[in-house]
């Protein structure tokens, strides 16, 4: 067991992530005072519906802090931790080991995570979730197991339990072209009334040419549909009837995890001949570039019909580790930021559809390096077009500074869309968010500190950043 002298204390500052600058401090303090409680509001995210529709007890701490988050098995596994040893499954179904040593792992490496927003994030979960008061290392980790362990044996860390808990409003799932979307139409006809979960339509499995899943999803998309996808027409009638599908389930977006933000507007005819030489397998890669590129715009040209906003989530290096997605496949932490560009690739779709203020279309981007020179102009001009916020690598305190500092003389505030998790890590998601009331309250106090803003303004804007520009840009 555990003695005092051993265990160093675990407790949440107060003022975290305020300026040290007295006059800032007291500011954001009062700002974040108004908005700490809000309802949240998380319109994109990969928690699983399974959770909520079925609403059993998660398993183990294993399964539910590592194994999940590729944001903590990323950084033990740079420091040559393998990723059997930490819980996590292999693409060919191989169990993993076993999960007290795997936490026990995770608990003697706990100081890799210094200054990283995973460190803030989880010592937010593990204090105000489950109640502990020392820190987690290898003193620690068979207590912090075993307290975790025991908790989620309990009726009240159930799923259903916990998202009331955490007082979310609405949750957005992400699923695919093929899902059958039962867990969603088990959730809205199983009564509950404390939470509202939606889908988002992901299609990139029937619209990336390069999808190691392209072919087989493709035949199930036919099955699913009823649709002959063979061909351009019936192609884009699937798509039509997939995302009627998502919105009787709530669904108020789509999603496309493209490799770059090219987008394309070709004839009817010239899209009909590409689509066909994709089938046939006989295409380049920039076949391939221009395929998705064009999807885009046709799934701007259904927003228009159906209103489902458009998400472009560009600039991932998918898969980099070869190996690692031979065994473990994709999304395990292997996924790396590139270089992106926005202004041409954009063109052909903005100059299309984004003077039309009934559509909305929120970019995302990897590459900090655009936020002033390229995404804040467009989004400052386009009525279409909104910016979405510092995303996955970039999800991070300074992060979020770097977005408002790069982006608000240009873009302003409304035209960003708040905040969204965009995590598969469920116990996380209050203490994002409380990271994301905390930047945005510290910003908005060194403008009013500045002269540059007037308090009102700001008390009005921490509510907007926190809760009314996500709910208003998601339609939710």
């Amino acid at each position: 067991m555990l003695t005092e002298n051993k265990a160093k204390s675990l407790k949440l500052n107060e003022d975290r992530l305020f300026s040290s600058d007295p006059i800032q401090r007291d500011i954001a303090r009062e700002l974040y005072a108004n908005v700490k409680n809000l309802p949240i509001i998380s319109p994109h995210g990969h928690t699983d519906p399974s959770w909520f529709s079925k609403n059993e007890n998660f398993g183990n701490p294993t399964e539910l802090f590592i194994a999940p988050d590729h944001y903590v098995y990323r950084m033990l596994y740079s420091q040559g931790h393998d990723l059997d040893g930490l819980g996590v499954p292999r693409r060919d179904g191989v169990p993993a080991h076993d999960p007290r040593e795997a936490w026990r792992t995770f608990a003697e490496n706990y100081h890799l995570f210094r200054g990283t927003p995973s460190r803030m994030w989880l010592d937010y979960v593990f204090a105000n979730v489950f109640g502990l008061d020392v820190r987690l290392s290898s003193q620690t980790a068979d207590t912090y197991y075993d307290t975790i362990d025991e908790a989620l044996k309990s009726d009240d860390f159930k799923p259903r339990a916990l998202f009331e808990q955490f007082n979310i409003e609405v949750i957005a799932t992400t699923e695919g072209p093929t899902d059958t979307l039962d867990h969603h139409h088990e959730i809205l006809n199983s009564g509950w009334t404390g939470g509202k979960v939606v889908s988002a339509y992901r299609p990139d499995a029937v619209i990336d040419p390069e999808h190691e899943q392209f072919t087989g999803a493709m035949a199930q998309f036919a099955e699913i549909t009823g649709e002959d996808v063979y061909s351009w027409k019936s192609y884009l009638a699937a798509h039509r009837k997939r995302r009627q599908d998502f919105i009787e389930v709530g669904t108020t977006s789509s999603d496309h995890g493209h490799i770059t933000a090219r987008t394309a507007d070709l004839s009817e005819v010239e899209a009909e001949t590409l689509f066909q030489k994709i089938l046939k397998g006989d295409f380049t890669a920039e076949d391939a570039e221009i395929f998705r590129g064009q999807m885009l715009t046709e799934m701007a040209r259904m927003s228009l019909d159906d209103g489902l906003v458009l998400q472009i989530h560009p600039g991932a290096y998918r898969n980099h580790n070869k190996a690692l997605f031979d065994s473990h496949g994709r999304d395990k932490g292997a996924d790396v930021p590139s270089q992106t560009e926005y202004v041409e690739s954009l063109k052909p779709l903005l100059n299309k559809f984004g003077n039309d203020p009934r559509l909305s279309i929120i970019v995302f981007t990897l590459d900090e390096t655009s936020y002033s020179r390229e995404l804040a102009p467009l989004a400052g001009h386009y009525p279409a077009m909104k910016l979405g916020p510092s995303w996955w690598f970039h999800d991070s305190p300074e992060g979020m500074r770097r977005f408002r500092e790069m982006t608000t003389e240009t873009a302003g505030f409304y035209n960003t869309v708040g905040f969204n998790d965009d995590t598969r890590a469920f116990l996380s998601i209050p203490a994002r968010h409380d990271v994301a009331r905390r930047v945005d309250c510290a910003f908005l106090a060194r403008l009013v500190a500045e002269h540059r803003l007037e308090i009102d303004e700001a008390h009005e804007l921490a509510t907007d950043l926190s809760y009314n520009l996500a709910k208003a840009a998601y339609k939710l």
